[in-house]
């Protein structure tokens, strides 16, 4: 703003002469403006004294900072209006609200930043971190393949095949992709105090059985007999059928137990085919102790309803199912996958298989004595290293 060439008292003044009896001409020659100036400040400062004066540019100043600070106030409320529905958390968020407000509002970078509660060295800055195009590349195709895979899993694939980052690098890389599985229903919160299922750690010592449903892609329903052992975590059969009986149970555990050898224990709801006399039968032939839970408690039989929920999950609402052949020859090769390659998170994330056969080896260390007493000797001590034993022979 251009800064006046005369004060309110000098213009007081000059109107003074002005009603003493000195012409317009005159003044206007005798200060240097013209006679139209004259008559403006007649009209604005026309019968007020110096004080007066005073005290109308001093309102007329507070009123102008007033209308400032409400201008200022009604643009920030304007830009958080903008940035209601957008999280501001972590510098990248912030980063993203600053440009937003700086396109859409022409603030100035200062001003945004004090808005958004921001350092602008923080706005300014650019990561330095390499872009980890090969890696990216190889986790999308992960995510892909296994789509209900979290970073957990995929981190451990990732070092099968030999990829040395973190698994704190691996989450930010799988975050920053966009790659986060979401929750199909939401979980259940445990009520109480739960006791410690005992269960001896080794292979067969606990199986559990449970049914699942689901439905061609015709409409018809179909039933798959689930076989878990619960220690190993192995799938021992997925067994689909339009219909399955009592008998055809006992037949299928038949042959796993022909393959496998007998379990310790039996763990089942009391579904008809289940709780049948065919299954009554079979029991007292093999001498198999079968356990039924209480009725209405599915959290009793845990192991295979997780199993069930992760088939579910991975395989049941990800996969387009048409005939039966069509589902055994699904099903077989997602059970092999699940054994064989699937890394399990309550087995520090090993496959099942590789777990069974930990499992299988140490149990045979602990039947063979002369096998655990090698083991147990310490090796021998590495060159210019003398043991507590050669020191004593040696005097």
């Amino acid at each position: 703003m251009k800064r006046a060439r005369f004060t309110a008292e000098q213009i007081i003044a000059v109107l003074k002469e002005h009603g003493a009896g000195a012409t317009t001409a005159d003044l206007a020659r005798k200060h240097g403006v013209s006679e139209a100036t004259i008559y403006n400040w007649k009209a604005e400062f026309g019968g007020m004294e110096a004080s007066e004066a005073k005290r109308l540019k001093s309102l007329e100043d507070e009123n102008a900072k007033l209308k400032k600070l409400l201008a200022e106030q009604m643009l920030d409320a304007a830009a958080l209006r903008e940035l209601l529905f957008k999280k501001m958390v972590g510098p990248a968020a912030k980063r993203a609200a600053v440009a937003h407000l700086k396109a859409v509002m022409g603030l100035s970078e200062r001003r945004a930043c004090t808005i958004v509660d921001a350092d602008r060295r923080m706005v300014r800055y650019r990561s330095c971190r390499p872009p980890d195009t090969d890696l990216r590349a190889r986790l999308r195709d992960l995510a892909h393949e296994r789509r209900r895979f979290g970073y957990r899993r995929l981190f451990v694939l990732l070092r099968r095949e030999g990829e040395p980052s973190g698994i704190n690098r691996i989450h930010r890389i799988y975050r920053e992709e966009g790659l986060t599985v979401r929750k199909r229903r939401a979980r259940r919160k445990a009520m109480g105090c739960r006791a410690p299922i005992l269960v001896e750690a080794k292979p067969n010592a606990r199986w559990s059985l449970d049914f699942v449903h689901d439905q061609f892609a015709n409409g018809r329903r179909f039933r798959i007999l689930n076989i878990v052992d619960d220690v190993t975590k192995e799938c021992l059969g997925a067994i689909p059928d339009t219909s399955i009986s009592g008998r055809r149970v006992a037949r299928e555990l038949t042959t796993i137990v022909a393959r496998r050898g007998k379990p310790g224990l039996i763990v089942s709801d009391n579904g008809t085919e289940l709780t049948c006399n065919a299954m009554l039968a079979w029991c007292k032939e093999t001498g198999i102790d079968w356990h039924f839970i209480a009725p209405g408690k599915p959290m009793q039989n845990g192991f295979v309803e997780s199993f069930n929920g992760r088939m579910r999950d991975e395989l049941l609402n990800e996969t387009l199912f048409f005939d039966l052949n069509d589902t055994r020859t699904k099903l077989a090769a997602w059970v092999a996958d699940y054994n064989g390659e699937r890394p399990h998170s309550s087995l520090q994330y090993l496959t099942p298989a590789a777990y069974a056969a930990t499992l299988s080896a140490t149990d045979a260390r602990l039947r063979n004595p002369d096998q655990l007493r090698r083991s147990s000797v310490a090796p021998p001590a590495p060159l210019g290293v003398q043991t507590t034993e050669t020191l004593t022979v040696a005097g």
